[in-house]
């Protein structure tokens, strides 16, 4: 197995957490499955022996046999390390993860435990998503006692999923098999088609829906809405498929599923989808929760963020009221928290810009948690500056503490929209975030006639293809479900037609009716006709992703953000990573420069996917980062085959982050595009294309 390395092996570790961090998405392969059995309860008496038989799974190594007895209260237990071999074995070694396209020169160790092994025939079977590349047998001869390398050439097909191989080898009567699985994963980011009409009663739109990229990751779906739509497949999508995981982030990913049966209808496989994915945001949140009872912007940080706070426990208890288990402990910490927050919060040269909607914010969560702070809101009320926004958010916590003719005074004469700004403090928001915000309480206060004014405002928004945030998507989202929950549909959705292949009759009280889309022989037809009376807007929505090998889309703008991406070794020369020695330590380097023009840069993050025949070699496990060593950074998530890296940056500030790797397998591989952004606002990034590279032997 060394040999399959050509040395240090330790270094090349593999670095886990893509599952925990995957929450509630598709399955992903289990390379490394425990070898643990549990046997018994077995009955012996007195001076009895016996012996049992169990089959191990294939491995190699050594196990630890353990044996427990009890007897009328009393125990003994004894241990012993057991050896793990037969005549013959082998083992494969692959990367966690390959991509369609490339291809992989596949490693297997054989190893002849005894003399009688000789001739040993070795052959590779795989499954559907991968391909031997030449003969997938080979026979190798032993004189003596040891271990021999062959290597297979795998190409990775066109798809995603789970790819498995298994390995045969055979030598007289002396058999082993090998299996080893791995994800499948195409690094290229979703992208999205989106057609519509608006038919009028009588009308019919016929149309063909065809698969994005691969085939495995595409799908579509057909949106009929009685109300202007919004977007609401790919803004869901959006949020559900977001690669960072702050606090507000996580909430945003969640938060809208929890009120989604209000705006339309879910089967049962759907509500089961939307009730894994809050129970495992819901679980995730106590990795963000601190001793204080607020939540850190970042798993495990050392201060809790107001807003991120009073997003998370907004969430928390509106889940908590819909039925979802939530600790009692974690919201009662959470609740003094705020309450504390609440009852010193005073304004401030650190807090006054958006530091009242925040106080409004947080007012609003105790009051919706049933433990409204009537003195705090007093004072914010009397509050010489306080903002249109926070007067909405404000009005809303004393509507729901039972003091509705103080929020009508509070609303009385005020605008529902806002400027847009080229700032938004520690809000995360944006003048559309703050208009769902308004249509929230226009809702909660029964003012309907504003709320179907501001819901179409916002409904026309999102339509639109134009980026919003994650916090501004999830709120327009929340609040426009919630009008809907509140606000029955006067108008039905009645119409036919073909999906798929089979008729669809529809006739729903529903705002939004879906209708997926299963790709038939690379494609599918739709027909929808409008037998209503009144008009229904039609969306085909295609997503899927573009094979690797087809460029970054991205705009630099030098001037705005700047960018550069090279590879040195480890005496920090220039390299050229086209072709890379296997066994080969490197660095990639990435430099980024803050021009200044726009100020100070909060919320970045810089995404880098490296190739699957490359290995992070996480410095916090060896010897450090050495000579290496980065700019500072708020957080950094170190996966399987990424980093992501989140910092901030100041006007005219330049920051270095290095990653360590190494040149591990053998082949031929897609190395992904580098690209770096603030959160919050799209308009500044950079980007680096992505390329072929090799891995050859020495």
């Amino acid at each position: 197995m060394i040999g399959a390395w050509g040395g240090d092996l330790e270094r090349i570790l593999t670095i886990g957490g893509d599952n925990e961090a995957g929450g509630g998405k598709q399955k992903t392969a289990n390379r490394f499955k425990p070898v643990v059995k549990f046997l018994g309860p077995f009955h012996l008496n007195k001076n009895q022996t016996q012996k049992q038989s169990f089959t191990l799974p294939s491995y190699i190594g050594s196990v630890r046999a353990m044996v427990i007895a009890a007897h009328s209260g009393s125990y003994g237990a004894t241990e012993k390390a057991v050896a793990v071999k037969k005549p013959l074995m082998m083992l494969a070694t692959m990367p966690r993860v390959l991509g369609p396209g490339e291809t992989i020169k596949l490693p297997v160790t054989v190893f002849a435990m005894e003399n009688n092994i000789k001739k040993v025939n070795i052959s590779l079977q795989s499954n559907p998503f991968l391909e031997v590349v030449g003969g997938n047998a080979q026979s190798i001869n032993f004189s003596q006692i040891g271990e021999q390398m062959v290597y297979f050439d795998v190409r990775v097909k066109p798809n995603v999923g789970i790819g498995k191989v298994k390995l045969i080898a055979s030598s007289g009567s002396e058999k082993a098999d090998y299996e080893v699985e791995l994800d499948i994963r195409n690094p290229n980011p979703p992208v999205t088609s989106v057609r519509e009409i608006t038919l009028a009663p009588g009308q019919q739109w016929n149309t063909t829906a065809a698969p994005i990229g691969v085939a495995a990751t595409s799908t579509a779906m057909v949106e009929i809405s009685s109300v202007p739509p919004m977007n609401l497949q790919k803004r869901l999508s959006y949020l559900i498929e977001y690669p960072h995981g702050c606090i507000e982030q996580t909430t945003s990913s969640v938060f809208p599923q929890l009120v989604l049966n209000q705006l339309t209808d879910l089967d049962d496989y759907k509500k089961a989808q939307v009730s894994k994915n809050v129970k495992a945001g819901i679980s995730k949140l106590q990795n963000f929760q601190r001793p204080d009872g607020g939540f850190s912007y970042w798993p495990g940080g050392y201060e809790s963020d107001e807003w991120g706070s009073n997003y998370a426990g907004h969430f928390l208890v509106e889940a908590q009221n819909n039925g979802y288990l939530v600790s009692d402990y974690m919201l009662q910490q959470w609740k003094n928290y705020q309450r504390g927050k609440a009852n010193s919060w005073v304004p401030s040269t650190t807090n006054f810009y958006g530091g009242d909607l925040s106080q409004s914010y947080r007012l609003y969560t105790l009051a919706l948690a049933k433990v409204p702070e009537l003195g705090a809101m007093n004072r914010l009320k009397e509050f010489k500056y306080l903002s249109p926004e926070a007067k909405w958010r404000l009005a809303a916590a004393y509507s729901l503490a039972g003091q509705e003719n103080t929020a009508l005074d509070l609303i009385s004469g005020l605008a529902t929209s806002f400027p847009q700004r080229t700032a938004w403090g520690y809000t995360y928001g944006s003048d559309t975030r703050d208009e769902a915000m308004v249509l929230e309480t226009l809702t909660l206060m029964k003012r309907k006639a504003q709320a179907e004014s501001l819901l179409r405002t916002i409904c026309a928004k999102l339509s639109q293809d134009y980026w919003y945030s994650t916090q501004t998507t999830a709120y327009s989202l929340i609040a426009i479900a919630k009008y809907c929950g509140k606000n029955p549909s006067g108008t039905k959705i009645i119409a036919t037609g073909m999906v798929d292949g089979k008729a669809v009759d529809i006739n729903s009280a529903s705002y939004i009716r879906q209708l997926p889309i299963l790709f038939k022989n690379g494609g599918s037809n739709v027909v929808i006709t409008n037998k209503g009376g009144n008009t229904l807007y039609v969306r085909l929505i295609t997503q899927g992703q573009p094979l690797a090998g087809d460029s970054l889309k991205v705009n630099n703008n030098p001037s705005v953000l700047n960018m550069s991406v090279s590879y040195i070794s480890q005496d920090g020369k220039a390299i050229d990573i086209n072709k890379l020695t296997q066994g080969s330590d490197f660095v990639a380097k990435v430099v980024i420069t803050n021009p200044g023009k726009r100020g100070y840069y909060s919320e970045m993050a810089l995404s880098q996917i490296f190739p699957s025949g490359w290995e992070i070699l996480n410095a916090r496990m060896f010897d450090g980062e050495g000579a290496f060593k980065s700019s500072s950074s708020s957080y950094q998530d170190v996966r399987d085959d990424r980093v992501y890296t989140y910092f901030n940056i100041k006007a005219n500030e330049t920051v270095t982050y290095y990653v360590q790797l190494n040149a591990s397998y053998l082949g031929r591989f897609f190395l992904p595009g580098t690209f770096c952004e603030a959160m919050y606002d799209n308009s500044i990034n950079a980007g680096v294309n992505g390329k072929w590279v090799e891995v050859v032997n020495q």
